[in-house]
């Protein structure tokens, strides 16, 4: 499978704003890419790419004051499978699991374990450790919270989000996140792009939120919001929760004047973006 994927991101500041992007795929998948993923800037800017702790690809640049626009468009193959399914993944103990695994059983700023751990142990304690246990997690937060744009807010914490039952896919996210912390077993933030492949077309496109479990000694993708395999992620950075994943994240005002995302599947004989 092929598909066109792509960002236009406006913002107007009304002085010189430093700007950090994780606009990019993650290194697992730059093979996969036909085309270059490279984010483009109106006007053109200076940029100087690194990689944090997690290993996202992450930029810097300094917006002048004005218009700032942030595009990209490009072309990357998938398998065209839906996320694979491990029932009979096993959950490792706690001594066991690798160093750079830990930190994913801590608290974060959007997961507070303390507050839902008992709640959790309550919930699945009596389910067998491993895939069956995160599957039920990850059923409950679906059924626990309502999806709605509207109910958008950028500081929802996992535990608001559970008592509100209201949020949007990074809620769904932070929830089940944190009630697998809870029960020992590591979870990451994941954001990327999840077009309507395979599935009916839900509105305008969006960046999407989901998270990876470690279970059998690798990270697996399960996903609240849908409680279902999806095709065609296209994975662009990982880390404890939101806020170590943010699209943007600008050192003074800037305001959002504009906001789209591309990811459509493309026939196999076209050869590159249109």
């Amino acid at each position: 499978m092929r598909i066109r994927a792509g960002y236009k991101i406006t913002y107007d500041c009304p002085a010189p704003t430093p700007m950090l992007l994780m606009l990019n795929v993650r290194p697992e998948r730059l093979a996969d890419l036909e085309t270059p993923d490279l984010i483009h800037t109106t006007p053109h800017v200076p940029l100087r790419q690194y990689r944090d702790q997690f290993g996202n690809l992450c930029a810097r640049i300094l917006a002048p004051a004005g218009r700032m626009v942030l595009s990209g468009d490009f072309v990357i193959r998938d398998s065209g499978q839906p996320d694979p399914v491990f029932p009979d993944a096993k959950q490792l103990p706690i001594d066991e699991l690798p160093d750079d695994v830990i930190v994913f059983l801590l608290g974060s700023r959007y997961c507070e374990t303390q507050a839902l751990n008992e709640l959790a142990w309550r919930l699945f304690g009596g389910i067998e450790p491993g895939w069956a246990r995160a599957a039920a997690i990850v059923k409950y937060a679906h059924e626990r919270i309502t999806f709605g744009y509207k109910h958008a807010r950028p500081t929802r914490t996992a535990f608001e989000a559970h008592e509100e039952q209201l949020g949007v896919c990074r809620d769904y996210a932070h929830l089940a996140i944190t009630l697998c912390r809870c029960m020992n077993i590591p979870a990451r933030y994941c954001t990327g792009y999840l077009g309507d492949i395979g599935v009916p077309k839900d509105g305008l496109m969006d960046f999407s939120a989901w998270m990876e479990v470690y279970l059998g000694g690798q990270w697996l993708t399960l996903d609240a919001r849908h409680n279902k395999p999806r095709i065609g992620r296209i994975m662009m950075a990982v880390g404890r929760d939101a806020t170590d994943v943010a699209l943007v994240t600008h050192f003074g005002p800037a305001t959002l004047a504009g906001f789209e995302v591309v990811t459509d599947e493309l026939p196999e004989q076209l050869a590159r973006v249109g």
